[in-house]
C-alpha cells in the first residue's frame, strides 16, 4: 500500500525535518510566485531562509486547534527579548508558504511584531505535511487529548495507515493509540470538557465504559462539580452493567413520563428515573459522590 511506503521514515519525527539542515542565512524579500516558491523550497534544504511573515499561512491540516493565549503572550515576550531561535518549517504553497511545523512560534512572532522569521522550506506531499505536523505536535506534547485523537484518527481514516503504523510513526505504544482513539466515541459535550481541561483524559476514557450517553454527561458534570476520581467512575460503570444484567429489558416510556423526567433533571441537576405501575410508582434520583448526595438532600429540604 502506498501509504505504508511513504510513512516508513516518518518515525524519525523532527529529525526528518531538521536532520540535513545547515544554518545558512538567506532572505526572501519579495512575495514568491508559484515558481519562485518551488525554487525556494529546493534551496531551503541547504539552509535557513528569512521569509516575510505575511507570506506564510497556517497549515489547514494542523491537528492543533486551540492555542493558550497566556502562553502565546509569554512566547511573544521571549521572542521580543531574544528573537525566534528555532526556525519554522514550511512548504511552498501557491504564491507563498504553508506551515508544516511551528504555527505557535509563527503566531507568537506576529504578536512580537517580527516582519520576517527564520524558516526551513521543504518539499512535502499533502500526506507527509499532515503526518509531520501531527508528529511534531505530539513530540512536543502540544496537543490536548482530543486534538491528538483526531490527528491519529486522520492518519488512519484519510491515509489508510494501520494502528501499528501510526504507533511507529508517532513513537507511541499500540495501547496508547487505541486508548486515545476511544475518546472519539464520547459525546461532543464531553469531548469539549476534555479539550478545555475540565476533565482529564483518564476520566474521559473511564466514561467510555458508561453505556448511556445521558449518564455519561451527568457523570462528567459530577466530575467537574465534585471531583470524582477515575476509580469512582469505573466502579459506577461496572455497577450499572451488573444491575443491567439482572433486570429485564426496559420497555420504552411514554412521552409524558420522559418529559417529566427531564423537568426533574433540570430542577435537581442530576438524572432522574420515573417508573410507574398503575397508580403506584417510584422516583429514583442518581448521585455520584457523597458531596452530590449532600447537595441533593439540602436541595430537597429547601423544596420541603
Amino acid at each position: 500500500m502506498a501509504a505504508q511506503k511513504k510513512t516508513r521514515g516518518l518515525g524519525k519525527g523532527l529529525d526528518a525535518l531538521f536532520g540535513d539542515v545547515e544554518v545558512k542565512v538567506k532572505r526572501a524579500e519579495e512575495t514568491p510566485e508559484a515558481e519562485g516558491a518551488s525554487e525556494d523550497a529546493s534551496s531551503g534544504r541547504e539552509g535557513i531562509n528569512y521569509i516575510d511573515i505575511n507570506h506564510i499561512k497556517p497549515n489547514s491540516n494542523q491537528p492543533r486547534k486551540t492555542f493558550d493565549e497566556e502562553k502565546l503572550n509569554e512566547l511573544a515576550d521571549s521572542i521580543m527579548s531574544h528573537g525566534l531561535i528555532q526556525p519554522v518549517v514550511l512548504r511552498a504553497a501557491g504564491r507563498g508558504y504553508e506551515i508544516v511545523a511551528g504555527e505557535r512560534r509563527w503566531r507568537a512572532a506576529r504578536r512580537a511584531g517580527l516582519k520576517e522569521i527564520p524558516c526551513i522550506v521543504r518539499e512535502l506531499s499533502d500526506e507527509e505535511n499532515m503526518l509531520l505536523a501531527i508528529i511534531e505536535n505530539m513530540q512536543r506534547e502540544d496537543l490536548n487529548p482530543i486534538e491528538e485523537a483526531e490527528g491519529l484518527n486522520q492518519m488512519i481514516e484519510t491515509y489508510g495507515l494501520t494502528q501499528s503504523e501510526v504507533s511507529k510513526s508517532v513513537g507511541k505504544s499500540r495501547p496508547y493509540i487505541t486508548n486515545s482513539l476511544r475518546l472519539l466515541k464520547l459525546p461532543e459535550k464531553i469531548r469539549g470538557f476534555v479539550s478545555e481541561g475540565s476533565i482529564s483524559a483518564g476520566h474521559a476514557r473511564a466514561l467510555v465504559s458508561v453505556e448511556d450517553e445521558e449518564r455519561q454527561e451527568a457523570i462528567a458534570e459530577a466530575v467537574i462539580r465534585d471531583g470524582l476520581s477515575v476509580r469512582q467512575i469505573e466502579k459506577m460503570a461496572q455497577e450499572k452493567k451488573a444491575s443491567g444484567r439482572k433486570s429485564p429489558a426496559s420497555r420504552s416510556k411514554p412521552a409524558d413520563v420522559r418529559s417529566l423526567e427531564e423537568e426533574l433533571k433540570d430542577v435537581l441537576g442530576t438524572r432522574v428515573n420515573l417508573s410507574q405501575r398503575g397508580k403506584k410508582g417510584k422516583i429514583e434520583i442518581e448521585f455520584y459522590s457523597r458531596e452530590e448526595l449532600e447537595r441533593l438532600i439540602d436541595l430537597l429540604k429547601t423544596l420541603a
